[in-house]
């Protein structure tokens, strides 16, 4: 993969200073929402904005198109890639990664609006921190509510403690709770959240593009592990701040918040992740892991705390692709 960004023609190439990359996949209300938020920062800041349609097959790349045709003079910064197949978020964001040579790529989800000044703000962060690969900006609810978004890298220990959801375990393995507080501050962290992240070229340049063999999640941590492996840091800068509408473009969250089984990429994510990470018995120790959490978590019951509902059929899902950790990514068809 290191070398899939540095060979393509770079004269075919848009150059600008920061090339930004929005997937859009039926949903072209939060695209054009999207984009109106962040139109004004474009010029000033040398950007161009490449919205990938991963096959939507809806209408909606024709809405978008005909919207950009339209209206304010930023428009013309922006243009639209139709791929023949739905390759995913890293698969998606790929392609629009390979179709820019710019200093910085900034990945965007269609259900973020950025703030006025964000890019401003993240430019400076990246500028400040010199070994920084990743910026990652404050993302928060439409009240201004910070949400998570600076993680610990996942690990067996921390499903042992996701399975367990036990205060006092979490308080003791306090360095293994994947989540990372709210921090007013720059602080560097594991990986973030790709809902919006700006990440500079030459740290593409050395770790490559993202995994396409992920179909959705896991792959942002997965490409941060491979990033800090590069000697790259990830930062978390609240002085960006953008809004994150959870779920807007995908329905997977929102699912296991209800306890509904999710997709089988998700679990195939999961399964590839806990492989790359941890060796061939990466996701045996994972699950071994999750077990016993999972059995801490009903003895609980003993003491009027019943164990928390998991998701359908979570138990066997999470063996999703044991016997090819890093085969079928059982994307949708």
């Amino acid at each position: 993969m290191a070398d899939a960004y540095a060979s393509n023609d770079r004269k075919s190439r848009v150059k600008c200073a920061i090339g930004i990359v929005v997937i859009n996949f039926r949903t072209a209300g939060l695209v054009k929402d999207c984009l109106t938020a962040l139109g004004p920062q474009l010029e000033e800041n040398d950007a161009r904005v490449a919205i990938v349609d991963n096959f939507s097959n809806d209408g909606s790349a024709e809405e978008i198109a005909d919207w950009l045709m339209r209206g304010e003079a930023w428009k013309t910064r922006v243009f639209l890639i139709r791929s023949p197949t739905n390759e995913g978020f890293s698969g998606g964001n790929n392609i629009g990664a390979r179709a820019f040579d710019a200093n910085y790529l900034l990945l965007l989800n269609s259900d973020a609006l950025v703030r006025p000044d964000a890019l401003r703000a993240m430019l400076a962060a990246a500028l400040r921190e010199e070994k920084a690969g990743i910026i990652a900006p404050r993302l928060e609810d439409p009240d201004g509510t910070p949400q998570i978004s600076a993680f610990r890298f996942h690990s067996p220990l921390s499903e042992f403690l996701s399975a367990a959801q036990t205060g006092p375990l979490d308080k003791l393995f306090a360095f293994a709770v994947v989540p990372v507080p709210v921090s007013n501050a720059p602080i560097a962290c594991d990986w973030a959240s790709f809902a919006c992240v700006l990440i500079r070229r030459e740290a593409i340049n050395e770790t490559g593009l993202m995994d396409d063999g992920y179909f959705m999640y896991f792959e942002d941590a997965d490409y941060c592990r491979a990033l800090k492996k590069s000697g790259w840091r990830v930062v978390y800068d609240p002085s960006a701040r953008v809004v994150h509408l959870r779920g807007g473009s995908s329905p997977v969250k929102a699912s296991m918040k209800a306890k509904k089984r999710p997709p089988a990429y998700y679990y195939a994510a999961r399964t590839r992740y806990f492989r790359k990470a941890y060796g061939p018995l990466g996701l045996f120790t994972a699950n071994l892991m999750w077990f016993a959490g999972r059995a801490v978590a009903r003895l609980r019951a003993l003491f009027g705390k019943p164990a928390p509902l998991l998701c359908e059929n979570q138990g066997s899902d999470q063996w999703m692709n044991w016997r090819n950790p890093l085969g079928d990514r059982r994307a949708p068809e």
